[in-house]
């Protein structure tokens, strides 16, 4: 006979309690605390352990163990291959989370699709759609005629056993919030049943070779639903970012076991899909206007691809008594600190000053190497004097005044001279002797003040 015991799980953090309480003594959130009954959670705890222990079948040196760099797979989108470190891994499990509606249902069955008519059958299962929904998509995108079989299912132990009866070559599963576990009498979306749902998907995924992409759903301020540790336990965290009211979306990797991390894909939602952007500096720069005050071209390294993104500000004289600092791409905190040193440094006040800034096409900036490109573009707007058309810029700006070299110059001269543009204004430390493509103009700065003498004089 089973015995049903008790266990106090908080839902924010997923701390465990022996007895209830208001308050919880890990993440400090009140009213957090439920009962989630299991049958024996011994019983639980020790399934897993057993699971886990039958991956190390037999010990094996190092030299032994057979290198699978070539085992990747292909998923049909360059793009999604780059951010997940050239294809993906046999045996991982690739949490993929993103707002709603921004395409991460439309992408993972693209993929499923496509590696079901090269490689064999897939098994795409849904617990917020049904097979018929599913269908629907596909008719849109155009797929059919592969074996790529569905399964509208959200108990996690069902799901198991089709996969042992389809043996898929690749299972997706959307979402992970939606699924649960018969262990577990909480209900889905609770931390208790995505750690329990997680922890079985991985024993499946390292006993069979079988890669596993999992949906996760976000909270308000951004980040994945559910326990910290879904992230520790996943091999890849991929997140899908854009604005449902522009056309691209990006997908970032958080982390990867098996790549590098800050890669970045690039996709544009068409009536087909989600397609591959192949050329993103090219898209991003087709409808800028030139010689317009406040604009500037700066150029920034995600991963190993080099971006060149058009970055607008505009100072407006303020009409009430505090200043408005309002910044769309960028840290807001990076903006008041260069403020802060256009001042000091420069002498170029803007604390009356109605200031704005915005990386065009719904792109976010976080390299440093952005901040000569933010002081340029304020100082052209507040000026009003526009910045040359085939100028780049790029580095970071310290405290004092001073322009710091950024990493991988010349992949980011290069990245311009196939775009046609003619000069930079760059780190001094990052001048590079070499001929390159276009034969940019290359002017090195130490100085902010430098800086913006060689741009508007």
């Amino acid at each position: 006979m089973k015995i049903m015991k008790s266990i106090y799980e908080c839902q924010e953090c997923g701390a465990r309690v022996p007895k209830p309480q208001g308050r919880c003594f890990q993440c400090g959130t009140f009213d957090s605390i439920i009962e989630v009954k299991s049958s024996s959670a011994e019983n639980v705890s020790t399934g897993r352990r057993d699971g886990l222990s039958s991956l190390s079948k037999t010990v094996q040196l190092y030299d032994d163990v057979d290198g699978l760099d070539s085992e990747r797979l292909t998923t049909g989108s360059k793009e999604f291959d780059r951010v997940l470190g050239g294809g993906i891994v046999r045996g991982s499990l690739v949490l993929i989370g993103g707002e709603p509606g921004i395409g991460k249902s439309t992408l993972l069955l693209q993929v499923a699709a496509f590696m079901a008519a090269n490689l064999g059958p897939i098994l795409y299962v849904s617990g917020e759609e049904s097979d018929y929904q599913i269908k629907m998509r596909g008719k849109r995108l155009g797929l059919s005629g592969m074996p790529l079989h569905l399964l509208s299912e959200t108990c996690t132990e069902r799901i198991l056993q089709q996969v042992q009866q389809v043996k898929p070559v690749l299972l997706v599963v959307d979402s992970v919030q939606t699924m649960y576990s018969s262990t577990l009498e909480s209900p889905p979306g609770s931390i208790g049943q995505v750690r329990e749902t997680t922890n079985q998907l991985l024993v499946k995924a390292k006993n069979e070779d079988l890669p596993i992409l999992l949906v996760g759903h976000v909270t308000k301020e951004g980040g994945l639903a559910g326990p910290k540790a879904l992230e520790h336990v996943v091999d890849t965290v991929l997140y899908f970012e854009g604005d449902r009211f522009h056309t691209y979306r990006i997908i970032r990797a958080a982390k990867n076991r098996f790549g590098a991390v800050s890669e970045l894909g690039v996709f544009e939602m068409t009536g087909s899909g989600l397609q591959g952007v192949s050329n993103p500096s090219k898209l991003f720069l087709s409808d800028r206007e030139k010689s317009v005050p406040g604009s500037v071209v700066i150029c920034s390294l995600e991963g190993s691809r080099p971006l060149l993104i058009e970055l607008q500000a505009l100072v407006n004289t303020g009409s009430y008594g505090n200043a408005r600092r309002t910044s769309s791409g960028l840290d807001r905190n990076r903006l008041s600190l260069l403020l802060a040193v256009l001042d000091t440094k420069v002498g170029i006040n803007l604390s009356s000053e109605d200031v704005y800034l915005n990386v065009a096409g719904g792109l976010t900036v976080d390299e440093p190497a952005a901040d000569l490109g933010v002081v340029a573009a304020l100082t052209s707007s507040l000026r009003k004097k526009a910045i040359d058309s085939e100028t780049f810029v790029f580095g970071e700006i310290s405290l004092a005044g001073e322009i710091r070299g950024a990493s991988q110059a010349g992949l980011r001269l290069k990245e311009a001279a196939q775009l046609g543009f003619k000069r930079c204004v760059m780190p001094k430390s990052n001048v590079v002797d070499s001929k390159l493509d276009g034969d940019i103009e290359q002017i090195g700065v130490t100085t902010i003040e430098e800086a913006l003498e060689v741009l508007f004089t």
